[in-house]
């Protein structure tokens, strides 16, 4: 017999020794399987959770870090951005630094792929905007204008540095297309991690993209380079008053305000789908209860002859219900945490290009985030409670003469 005295509120105690004194085979099972169902269901949630939040915010950086978070379009083709207004638009609180930027088309052909591949030619200032490259990388050294290239592209081209590659670019002349041909040098490569980029992009020269897009400076626009991405509406709205009417002004959050809010979606169709497994373990916590209820007959007697009003009762066996889910619920948490940090860490599932063209990354993060664990927990352990509360509400009506007398 224990001759330790209990301590804290009874309906605690009682609850928790339940949970760890029985001896019976049938509850211990049953109790078991309710701890791994919920342990099973949570480990899913985390995980999908993880997955849909790593690739959102993994697609997130990439965008911005490739197109920028703010990026103001021309109106017209005579737009000129004067020292005053760009002193302005720097001075905005965010904003660390504004690039202007070309934009083109062409084929790029290499020795080992005279074929050509489709790119998009990336013109940029040295240093300036978000993607860029220094000044040596896009040089021009005898005659040859310096690119660089996307990791996958120089790949899919089988081009190293110092190789020099055939561009033919697609540009406009007294208002018609126009074939323009340039040799360039490959000095660099780059990565954004982003496989729309790494797989078509070109850096170069700005003024060597205007050359060959015919000289049209409506192809030029800004993008802003900001502290903090999330702060891109205010530094946008803020930019547009400055810069109206001669340029739009939009950040990352608008231009890809489809993709994101699907993705939203689909991680709240995930979250209620995955909840259908959580849902189903709450009836083998519920069932637990019930044995618990039929072993202990003659306790819960003993309890209410004792004096222990219903209520105190039907909270022993709810806070029992509640242990044992929050123990199975911690449990998947752990494992779920842990499986998300080893997939992430080694980069266990990776995308070839091809595949990675699709879903625009090479590897799938797995990015576990607080809001999102407290959201399973809250979940599994309201329907926990929720489908223990009937047995413990019948446990509290039995007549204690009567379980006193049960065999």
């Amino acid at each position: 017999m224990e001759s330790r005295l209990l301590k804290g509120p009874l309906s605690w105690v009682v609850a928790w020794r339940f949970l760890r004194g029985h001896r019976s085979r049938l509850l211990d099972g049953t109790a078991r399987a309710a701890l791994l169902a919920t342990a099973l269901g949570v480990t899913a949630m985390v995980i999908a959770m993880a997955l849909m939040t790593g690739y959102r915010e993994d697609l997130q950086g990439k965008l911005v870090r490739g197109n920028a978070a703010v990026i103001a379009y021309p109106v017209g083709s005579e737009v000129e951005l004067d020292a005053a207004r760009q002193g302005k638009l720097e001075a905005i609180p965010g904003v660390e630094k504004i690039g202007r930027v070309a934009y083109g088309q062409g084929a790029l052909s290499s020795g080992a792929s005279p074929q050509g591949i489709e790119v998009i030619l990336r013109g940029v200032d040295a240093g300036g905007g978000q993607l860029t490259a220094n000044a040596g990388q896009i040089a021009t050294v005898d005659g040859i204008p310096g690119a660089v290239l996307g990791e996958d592209l120089a790949e899919r081209l089988k081009a190293r540095p110092g190789d020099v590659l055939r561009l033919v670019a697609l540009g406009f002349q007294d208002g018609r297309p126009r074939f323009r041909y340039q040799s360039l040098k490959v000095n660099d490569t780059f990565s954004t991690g982003f496989a729309e980029f790494d797989r078509s992009w070109v850096l170069l020269d700005r003024a060597r993209v205007e050359q060959l897009m015919g000289g049209q400076a409506s192809v030029d626009l800004l993008e802003f380079t900001v502290t903090e991405p999330n702060d891109a509406p205010r530094i946008a709205e803020a930019a547009s008053k400055l810069l109206e009417p001669d340029f739009v002004v939009t950040d990352w959050r608008q231009l890809n305000r489809e993709l994101f809010t699907a993705l939203k979606l689909q991680q709240i169709a995930l979250f209620l789908v995955l909840g259908l497994i959580v849902l189903v373990s709450t009836f083998n916590v519920s069932s637990t209860l019930v044995v618990l209820v039929r072993e202990r007959m003659r306790d819960i007697g003993l309890l209410g002859a004792l004096g222990l009003r219903p209520g105190s009762l039907r909270l022993i066996f709810l806070l029992y219900a509640g242990f044992l889910g929050a123990l199975g619920t911690l449990l998947g948490v752990a494992i779920g945490w842990g499986t998300s940090w080893v997939l992430t860490r080694f980069e266990l599932i990776r995308f070839d290009s091809e595949v990675a063209a699709i879903y625009f990354i090479r590897s799938v993060p797995f990015r576990v985030e607080l809001e999102d664990v407290l959201a399973i927990v809250g979940f599994t352990l309201g329907v926990t409670l929720l489908a223990c509360f009937l047995p413990a509400w019948r446990a509290a009506r039995v007549d204690p003469s009567s379980a006193l007398r049960y065999e």
